[in-house]
């Protein structure tokens, strides 16, 4: 899995949960993210990862995505993995 695999499968899991305010409020609830923040930050691998947590935390959730999406769900963590290690590299000052 790439960076730019894992941004897309993220991308499409954040315009999953924000195409139903349920979810949406849900994820920022537990996140303890607001709305602005999330805006500002969206596309940023510290975000995109914390979507992805969000959806391995809950099997329903995740179950429901990946049949939306066509995306496998084995491809979740893989991709979360990545964008957690693009945050850390971005967190050191790294490109």
């Amino acid at each position: 899995m790439d960076a730019d695999q894992a941004e897309s499968i993220a991308i499409s899991a954040l315009a999953f949960l924000a195409s139903d305010m349920e979810r949406l409020a849900r994820f920022l609830a537990l996140t303890g993210m607001g709305p602005r923040e999330l805006k500002a930050e969206a596309r940023t691998p510290r975000v995109l990862a914390a979507v992805l947590n969000h959806l391995l935390q809950d099997e329903s959730q995740l179950l429901v995505f990946s049949t939306d999406q066509n995306v496998p769900p084995e491809q979740i963590a893989p991709a979360h993995a990545v964008l957690e290690a693009l945050d850390a590299d971005s967190a050191r000052g790294g490109s």
